[in-house]
């Protein structure tokens, strides 16, 4: 393996693992593409780190695996209903991981055998299944039964940002309410300025800051809501800001910013 196109920090700890997350890192970062970014390549390896200890990326033979909910379908009743909790986990993200594990192991071919004819669609295929996988697995650990506190740091970075946590929600709920079609909002960490941004990703594939890291989602494709809040997505909205468990959002945010 070529240990060149990695922080050397990053090759320290390879050579520290044993080899079921060796390959575990391996595979993760050979798809996403890891290379020499200043100034948040630490970010990003203790983020995949974080994932993969968690058991959210990929199974002892290198294929994405769906994660499971830490809670019961019916825990975020009443704000988002059993049968949606089941239709978007155990349906909708089930496809995206299958949708990914299919991509990979067709480029993973194309290497093999020279043959990049059909290389563009299955690199859209990669991007499109990989970007709703992740976002996915995010977006049920960013919601939970019990709310939690958010960090002070969290907290102070949300009124540096957008200068009081009032002003965020307002913000965040107007950007994911405006996004065109399907897509996503998003709280990411921009390293780059230190500071929180909102953004929207109509497609989820692309995704402009490419730099910033996701902190809190939240899915405002219509299989989201549908069933219950039917076209009403603002009260879907609404409704999320009962079930963030910004416990889980501040530790994630809390870990970004010790490395």
């Amino acid at each position: 393996m070529n240990f060149d196109i990695f922080p050397f920090n990053f090759k320290s700890e390879l050579e520290r693992m044993n080899k079921r997350n060796f390959l575990k890192t391996c595979a993760l970062t050979g798809t996403l593409g890891l290379v020499k970014i200043n100034g948040i390549q630490g970010q990003i390896i203790k983020y995949m780190e974080t994932m993969i200890n968690k058991g959210m990326v990929i199974d002892e033979s290198g294929k994405f695996i769906l994660p499971e909910l830490t809670y019961a379908y019916d825990a975020l009743e009443p704000y988002i209903d059993e049968q949606t909790m089941r239709l978007h986990h155990d349906v909708h993200h089930l496809g995206y991981v299958n949708g990914l594990n299919n991509a990979s192991a067709k480029i993973k071919e194309a290497i093999k055998n020279k043959d990049f004819g059909i290389i563009k669609h299955w690199q859209r295929e990669l991007a499109f299944h990989g970007a709703g996988h992740f976002l996915h697995s995010i977006f049920w650990e960013n919601m939970g039964p019990n709310k939690g506190e958010r960090s002070g740091i969290l907290e102070e970075y949300i009124e540096g940002s957008f200068n009081s946590f009032d002003a965020f929600k307002e913000y965040f709920s107007a950007v994911a309410g405006a996004v065109e079609g399907s897509g996503w909002g998003i709280l990411a960490y921009q390293p780059d300025s230190d500071r929180l941004e909102v953004l929207q990703a109509e497609k989820h594939q692309n995704l402009s800051q490419w730099t910033a890291i996701p902190l809190l989602v939240i899915d405002v494709w219509e299989h989201a809501y549908y069933l219950k809040y039917q076209n009403k997505r603002g009260a879907y909205i609404d409704a999320f800001f009962n079930v963030i468990n910004w416990e889980a959002v501040s530790k994630r945010f809390d870990m970004l910013r010790k490395h």
